[in-house]
């Protein structure tokens, strides 16, 4: 029987872990769709016609809601700021290449009249503080 060398093997277990990464429906946008379901219900998901393609967006007030990965956006805080310990440049340029799409999308959003918010992983720990940042960003005095 023939086996795989090591690097090779732990290639594909780190290839197979990467497939199984989610873009949409993730658990942290099911948590923030629950939330936004108390109080503001009707938004649509995964809008191919608006930029970027939000997570959540509401179509007649023109907000997207977008629900990012600390670590896959390089986000402030622990986890966003982890880097993993092998192929550290790849990880590096793959993050900074995440950062300036999202920046793109923001200003394709905004030069169509659309108000973007993100959502970070990591504010999921404090639901009552979320909360009031979605209903701020969904209130009609801004």
């Amino acid at each position: 029987m023939s086996r795989q060398p090591p690097e090779r093997d732990a290639l594909s277990k780190r290839s197979a872990i990467m497939r199984a990464v989610k873009s949409k429906n993730t658990s942290a946008e099911l948590a923030v769709r629950a939330l936004l379901r108390e109080f503001a219900p009707g938004y649509r998901l995964h809008r191919r016609d608006v930029p970027g393609v939000p997570d959540i967006v509401y179509l007649g007030r023109k907000k997207a809601i977008f629900v990012h990965g600390c670590f896959w956006h390089g986000h402030d805080c622990s986890r966003g700021a982890r880097v993993p310990k092998s192929n550290r440049l790849y990880w590096r340029d793959k993050i900074t290449r995440n950062r300036d799409r999202d920046a793109k999308q923001e200003a394709a959003l905004s030069g169509l009249g659309w108000r973007r918010l993100v959502v970070w992983e990591c504010e999921l720990k404090a639901k009552e503080r979320l909360s009031q940042k979605l209903r701020c960003f969904l209130s009609n005095y801004e």
